[in-house]
């Protein structure tokens, strides 16, 4: 701007004009200078950004050689782990693949970057499933190189990682499983095909219609890629994973949920058992956009399990076997279970009982209030933008009740239906 101005002041004169061509010879001279002693910029954000993309491109094009390509090429074994990784997504059905740098710390030829892996299966992911992976790279030569490629902090590992994925689809879902029998994953398909009809029948809203299933090798397989303990699990026939949000108010896709099965518990399930376990799965993939921080897990474990009762014709007395025994004894539960309550890992008995008690609630309110009602209530409660004050404002508002008042019913409830 400085020169700007000197050469304004003198434009149109001779003498100045000798004045301006020596000032701008100067301040060239100098800038030049200048520029050559400033350190040059850091691209590595842009140049790693670069790399990913290409290797994301490569993924789906099936261009092994394009996917392989963003390795270092001294990391035999890396490269080993990626090829096979590669071969192990031949079947999965990929509509997007995508890399997303989120930070990047460099320290001289070496360098560490937290990434997201962006995914959606074609036809079944209405939003991408994220998973956070930490990369270690190396410069060689101008262009940076991957030399390791791990889960990110408190993450597990992706099902390829654990073998040769093999793919069943069956009419409302599609079942992908390692180390499992064509078989045995057809007849999982068949059941997340039943799952599906009941599920909507039950939440009567729109939703995606249509499941994922992951059947990993066996339990210890399970905890890896849930980035868990496999202890935690075990007992538990399946889980689904994805991400409580805000509703979606037409702003957005409903995020994309994976159930997970425990191979080893849901195989000792009898027709009914399977049934039950993938119809309450199916139900948290249903009512996932309306469910949110602000929904208790006694509601959202309790409809679930409500939804995969529903229509089977179970007496409580034989559905709620824990609960039942408690109340036998004289130990009626004084409050709604609690979040803790819910947690995997401690004792059986009391995680029955848990939920247990949230389906008898969610059935009380069906009873009473009726099925709409219960809708209505979950959407409320999951609608509202922070736990504290939630479950009051919603049986005040859709079922005129009140905390106090509903507990004492629930409680009323238990004795009526397990006595």
């Amino acid at each position: 701007m400085a020169d700007q101005g000197f050469f304004g002041r003198t434009a149109g004169r001779r003498r100045g004009a000798a004045l301006v061509l020596t000032g701008l010879l100067l301040a060239g001279s100098l800038l030049t200078g200048g520029c050559a002693d400033a350190p040059r910029p850091d691209t590595i954000g842009h140049d790693v950004q670069r790399t990913l993309d290409a290797r994301a491109a490569a993924v789906l094009r099936h261009d092994e050689a394009g996917y392989l390509a963003a390795l270092d090429p001294s990391a035999r074994q890396l490269k080993a782990a990626a090829r096979a990784e590669f071969a192990n997504l031949a079947e999965v059905p990929l509509s997007s693949w995508e890399y997303r740098l989120t930070g990047v710390r460099r320290s001289g030829v070496r360098a560490t970057a937290d990434i997201e892996l962006r995914y959606r299966l074609d036809g079944y992911d209405p939003s991408p499933v994220t998973a956070e992976r930490r990369l270690e790279l190396a410069e060689r030569n101008g262009r940076w190189y991957v030399t390791a490629d791990r889960p990110g902090r408190g993450g597990g590992q992706q099902l390829w990682e654990q073998g040769d994925i093999e793919a069943v689809r069956g009419t409302h879902s599609l079942v992908l499983g390692v180390g499992q029998e064509p078989a045995r994953l057809r007849r999982i398909a068949s059941d997340a095909d039943r799952s599906v009809p009941a599920v909507s029948a039950a939440w009567g809203g729109a939703w995606a219609g249509r499941v994922v299933v992951v059947v990993p090798a066996s339990l210890d397989a399970m905890g890896r890629l849930l980035g868990a303990p496999a202890a935690q699990y075990r007992g538990i026939a399946a889980v689904t994973t994805g991400s409580a949000t805000a509703p979606d108010r037409g702003g957005g896709p409903a995020p994309a949920d994976r159930v997970t099965v425990n191979p080893e518990a849901y195989e000792v399930l009898g027709d009914l058992g399977r049934r039950v376990v993938l119809t309450h799965e199916t139900a948290h993939v249903a009512t996932r956009a309306h469910t949110s921080a602000a929904t208790p897990l006694w509601l959202s474990e309790g409809f679930a399990d409500w939804a995969a009762y529903r229509g089977t014709g179970r007496d409580p007395r034989q559905a709620a076997p824990e609960l039942r025994r408690a109340v036998l004894r004289g130990d009626l539960p004084a409050a709604l279970p609690t979040d803790a309550d819910f947690r995997f890992g401690g004792d059986a008995r009391a995680l029955g009982r848990a939920y247990e008690g949230g389906r008898l609630a969610c059935e009380l309110i069906a009873d009473r209030w009726g099925e709409e009602r219960l809708r209505a209530f979950y959407r409320t409660v999951g609608a509202s933008g922070a736990r504290d004050g939630a479950v009051e404002s919603a049986l005040d508002e859709v079922l005129g009740t009140s905390p106090e008042r509903f507990t004492a019913d629930w409680r009323e409830y238990l004795g009526e239906r397990l006595e």
